[in-house]
């Protein structure tokens, strides 16, 4: 079951920024062929849980347009070509609320939607941050930060209010490193 199938075809169906899509035809272990799986090629991905000197998260809320919904999350996106991951997730921080963090902790590693999309989302914990900037959004963001007291963030994320997903994970394995959320085995 683990070995990959063997990818007879591929073609490119669209090819832009932050979204090249494929149609490719496979070969499964047992020969069955399946003649159009469609894939979704991302560069990986990085957020982070950004907590300040004086143990706040460091919160965004933006507009999605894929579900028409101004949604509370926490900062992150894709790294620029020739970026190291802890390069990418301060640089994102930093241009999206200002803040500057004194470390930067690798809490997991998640793949969003296996079945179409083929990226993995790095999840940070960042920590130690401090206003040091004015934020500096790209063209189409509009991003109104907000500092949230951990146990409220608790709150949040026990009421399903942290709705995208990879930003959820993050932040319940931040919380756990933490030790703000306890796991029983």
């Amino acid at each position: 079951m683990d070995q990959p199938w063997k990818i007879l075809s591929s073609e490119y169906l669209t090819d832009k920024p932050y979204f090249t899509a494929r149609r490719d035809k496979c070969e499964t272990v047992n020969g069955k062929v399946i003649t159009e799986y469609f894939v979704v090629e991302l560069d990986p991905t990085l957020c982070a849980l950004g907590i300040t000197e004086d143990n706040k998260a460091v919160m965004v809320r933006q507009y999605r347009h894929p579900v028409k919904k101004t949604l509370l999350e926490i900062p992150g996106g894709f790294a620029d070509k020739g970026e190291t991951p802890e390069q990418a997730i301060a640089r994102e921080m930093r241009e999206e609320t200002g803040y500057e963090f004194k470390k930067f902790e690798l809490v997991g590693e998640v793949a969003a939607n296996p079945g179409v999309l083929e990226n993995y989302n790095k999840l940070n914990l960042a920590t130690g941050g401090k206003k040091v900037g004015s934020q500096e959004l790209d063209a189409n963001e509009e991003i109104k930060v907000e500092l949230i007291p951990l146990d409220e963030l608790i709150q949040l994320l026990l009421q399903n209010k942290i709705e995208q997903s990879l930003h959820a994970n993050c932040i319940f394995y931040a919380l756990i490193k933490l030790g703000n959320l306890a796991v029983k085995v």
